[in-house]
Order: C-alpha cells, then sequence, then structure tokens
C-alpha cells in the first residue's frame, strides 16, 4: 500500500517523465558522465593554431572515458556558441562504434569511416571537421559527446538538428571539452 502511495505520488509530480537507470535523471536531463579529454588542450585553454583555419585545419585527438553501459553508439558534435550569427556547428559524427575510446588526429572527412561512424554536414557546407575560424576576438568550441542506447537510422551528411532529433529519447550520458581559440 505504501509503494503503490508512493508510486502515485511520483507520477503525480513527474507527469509524463520517464527515468533512465544508467543516469538516474529524468529523460532530457542527463548527467555528464562521460570524461572528455585531448592530449593537445586542456578544458578552458586555447586550442592549437594547428587544429584550426589558420593552421592545418585538422581534427584534434580526442578521448574519453565513462561510458555508461548499455551503449550503443556515439555521437559527437562540435560548435562555437559565440559566433556573431549564432552557434556555428564545426563537426557531426554519429555512430561511433561504443567500444571506441577515442578518435585520433585527422579524422579523414569521408562520409563513412573505417569504424562505420558516419560524417554529418558542418555549417561550411562540408562532410568533416571544420576548424575554428573567428571573425574575431576569443570564442568558445564545444565538442560534445553522447552515449546512445541506439545506432542512429541517419544517413551520411545528416545536419546537427537532425542528430539532435534522432537522439531525442536514446542518451544515456554526455559529456563535452571546451577549448577556446582567439584571433
Amino acid at each position: 500500500m505504501k509503494f503503490s502511495l508512493l508510486l502515485v505520488g511520483i507520477i503525480l509530480i513527474f507527469p509524463g517523465q520517464t527515468f533512465d537507470r544508467h543516469t538516474q535523471k529524468a529523460k532530457g536531463g542527463t548527467k555528464m558522465t562521460i570524461r572528455i579529454s585531448s592530449t593537445v588542450f586542456k578544458e578552458g585553454e586555447l586550442i592549437p593554431k594547428k587544429y584550426t583555419c589558420d593552421g592545418e585545419n585538422i581534427s584534434p585527438p580526442l578521448a574519453w572515458t565513462s561510458v555508461p553501459s548499455g551503449t550503443k553508439s556515439l555521437a559527437l558534435i562540435a560548435d562555437d556558441p559565440d559566433a556573431p550569427r549564432g552557434t556555428w556547428v564545426h563537426w557531426v559524427l554519429f555512430n561511433i562504434p561504443a567500444d571506441a575510446k577515442e578518435l585520433s588526429e585527422n579524422i579523414p572527412p569521408r562520409s563513412i569511416l573505417n569504424n562505420g561512424a558516419r560524417h554529418g554536414t558542418n555549417d561550411f557546407r562540408e562532410i568533416g571537421y571544420g576548424g575554428p575560424c573567428p571573425p574575431s576576438g576569443t570564442h568558445r568550441y564545444f565538442f560534445k559527446l553522447y552515449a546512445l542506447n541506439a545506432v542512429l537510422a541517419l544517413e551520411s551528411g545528416a545536419t546537427k538538428a537532425q542528430v539532435l532529433k534522432a537522439m531525442e529519447g536514446h542518451i544515456l550520458g554526455e559529456g563535452q571539452l571546451m577549448g577556446k581559440y582567439k584571433r
């Protein structure tokens, strides 16, 4: 009886919400459980010129830990919320195998990578990584990694918006690394 009353109380307090056993939070409010890092810059530091439009414009190496159990694939979105016309998308990569622990430097701009991961289209209207290239000042660049309980049924070339829509209800955990670049 007490359990039934508790359950009714929870349903009244959180109508329409479902809870994920991996994050212990309501879906749509996942915890930052994944730890993402790079060997070339640390959280809040400047991204080396090599990885920008002023350098070689290649993707930086990234590594991660603490991916939740039950993960079927990973998705990475890198963007700049400080762009003059709103958030600028620099990289969309999805269906990264769940057992992957890193992305090496200079991921090739191919639609489908050897491991099956698929590139989306960035705001430069290209497949693959497009490095920081602010018109002026210092901008922040967020590399966000999502652990998903599904493989996304999207074709290569999908936009950030399409990937985010497909991820709805499938996010088990996430993490981010923020670097800066200035001109």
